[in-house]
């Protein structure tokens, strides 16, 4: 398995943004610019969230199985393998979605004198920060399932565990 890359999450950010930004321009032009919802940033915290506690109860387990603690649950391969998937997906996903708000928050900055656009302007920026969020949970998940020996031996750019 492959690591994630952050030039490639930057690069689907940065694309995501300016299409987003160019889109709103003209949907604005045309009619009146599609709400950002208030659950964006609410679901990508808790895609965070999830993906800290996952990370987290790896670790732990990994470690007791490291120290061969008395009755230590050892980690499935392949459930740690879904995990770095599960992670992967999540962090393109948010980069994709947080380069979407982004764009659209920074057209928002144009007309923040408008309270229901200022509303909009800090509701994608909140989405942005909770995308951000979601990536460096999945980084720090991926992290986890890295396998020992993949550090030792072949040094940077090396896959997680599988």
């Amino acid at each position: 398995m492959r690591e994630l890359r952050i030039r490639l999450l930057a690069g689907v950010f940065v694309v995501a943004a300016v299409l987003s930004w160019a889109g709103a321009r003209l949907w604005n032009s045309v009619g009146t610019l599609p709400s950002v919802p208030l659950a964006a940033p609410v679901v990508l915290a808790l895609i965070a969230v999830v993906l800290l506690a996952t990370a987290l109860s790896l670790r732990a387990r990994l470690k007791a199985q490291r120290e061969r603690r008395p009755g230590a649950k050892g980690v499935d391969p392949l459930m740690a393998a879904r995990a770095v998937v599960f992670g992967q997906a999540s962090a393109l996903v948010a980069a994709l979605v947080a380069g979407m708000y982004g764009g659209t928050g920074v057209f928002l900055l144009e007309s923040l004198d408008v309270p229901a656009r200022r509303d909009q302007a800090v509701y994608a920026g909140f989405s942005v920060l909770t995308g951000i969020a979601v990536i460096a949970a999945a980084l720090f998940l991926e992290r986890v399932c890295r396998l020992p020996e993949d550090d030792e031996n072949n040094g940077p750019g090396t896959a997680p565990a599988t």
